[in-house]
């Protein structure tokens, strides 16, 4: 009889790809579904990256590569660093992988130890605290509120960090909550961390780009340049790029730290595709002005997206600065009935509610560590996403409670 290991146990499976398996069963079983469960842009590969990977198979590279990655790419990330961030890194300061995922994991696997703690603000990547769980260590999780924005304190980083802590993750913009720290805001959390020498930064970036009403990302060593030699700075090619596919991840950091992740990696995964790299290059050294054209489309269905929900009765979303979610509360209808007479007691029956009556896919906020929430992905096009608030006004209209209830605050 198959056992598995002891490990598993103590991680639960992806929530996005669970949801996104049963918005996939619906649609195989013939049911009319509209899933924004999944976190990529819906824009194509510009032409030119794809370019770049034909160019690379008619040249024939197509053989391995260094295992923490190409020459050619590993320059192109240190100007980009350089470029946009004012960070500098060395070639060994610098490993590519398989999609920014495996650089986290990788991260984490090199560095923690049984009974080692690592920061987590709430509401998070549904992955961060199952890769800390896997490293055995412990995730300490830190609720941040609505009414400010779903950003963390000063005082609630301060008041987490223990003799134990190993890391702080830091993703701004965030998934799911689109939230991101100003410069302010971040060099508050910096000024912390300067206080406590034997914790390290691990800064999740894929979303810089992705921002709104001039609104611009930071990164952590940036703002505190006394942090470089204990910060993890990551990114990827994958939102910003519209190369989710491709799967190219990227980080900087301390040499130990980067020789360590490629130990890890040399016994997994190795290089990551050699074509993929190539077409890396292109998107960070090629032209960039796509970007802020799907940024524009972005912030207008971030704004459709968001006042429709404020317009529906028991729904409350607050605005977000970045990325492509939007993370609004169903407090207002926790309690309602069905018009089968189910009574909607978490936000994961409401997305389970709004799947099978309306056919929208979604993820409930519990997944991220927050409830009473749900995220939805506007990262689709206008009229599948004008659909779907539509479809999601008309099942929340259906809900009904045995007595009047207050709308929700948020």
């Amino acid at each position: 009889m198959f056992q598995v290991a002891e490990r598993l146990s103590r991680i639960k499976p992806s929530p996005t790809v669970v949801l996104s398996g049963k918005v996939a069963a619906r649609v195989a079983a013939g049911h009319d579904v509209l899933g924004l469960v999944a976190g990529e842009p819906d824009f194509d590969t510009p032409d030119n990256i794809k370019q770049a990977a034909i160019d690379a198979i008619r040249r024939g590279d197509t053989k391995y590569t260094a295992i923490d990655g190409t020459p050619a790419l590993k320059q192109a990330i240190s100007a980009k660093f350089e470029r946009e961030n004012g960070l500098s890194y060395a070639p060994d300061e610098i490993i590519v992988s398989t999609g920014g995922k495996q650089v986290i994991f990788n991260a984490l696997m090199a560095s923690v130890s049984a009974g080692d703690e690592v920061v987590i603000p709430a509401p998070y990547w549904v992955s961060y605290p199952e890769m800390v769980a896997l490293a055995e260590g412990t995730p300490v999780i830190v609720p941040c509120a609505a009414d400010n924005g779903f950003k963390m304190t000063p005082e609630q980083l301060d008041a987490a960090i223990t003799p134990r802590t190993r890391w702080v993750i830091l993703n701004s913009p965030s998934n799911p909550s689109g939230a991101a720290y100003s410069a302010d805001e971040m060099k508050a959390l910096t000024d912390v961390l300067v206080r406590h020498p034997h914790v390290w930064v691990l800064t999740d970036d894929i979303y810089e780009h992705l921002t709104y009403e001039g609104f611009k990302a930071v990164t952590p060593a940036r703002i505190e340049p006394s942090l470089i030699d204990r910060t993890l700075t990551m990114n990827g090619v994958s939102k910003s790029y519209c190369m989710t596919g491709w799967r190219i991840g990227y980080a900087g950091g301390p040499k130990p730290l980067i020789k360590a992740m490629s130990a890890i990696q040399s016994h997994s995964t190795t290089n990551a595709s050699s074509i993929s790299q190539a077409a890396a290059v292109e998107a960070l050294n090629g032209p960039q002005g796509f970007i802020a054209e799907h940024v524009a489309r972005f912030e207008r269905r971030r704004d459709m997206v968001v006042a429709a929900f404020n317009a529906i009765d028991g729904l409350a979303c607050h605005k977000p600065d970045g990325a492509f979610y939007v993370f609004p509360s169903c407090a207002g209808l926790i309690g309602a009935a069905t018009p089968s007479g189910e009574i909607i007691r978490t936000d994961e029956d409401f997305v389970l509610y709004l799947l099978e009556t309306a056919g929208v896919g979604l993820v409930h906020g519990a997944a991220f560590g927050m409830s009473p929430y749900f995220r939805l992905s506007y990262a689709a096009a206008d009229e599948k996403l004008m659909q779907a608030l539509e479809r999601i006004g008309s099942a929340c209209a259906r809900l009904s409670f045995a007595k009047p209830q207050r709308r929700a605050a948020g």
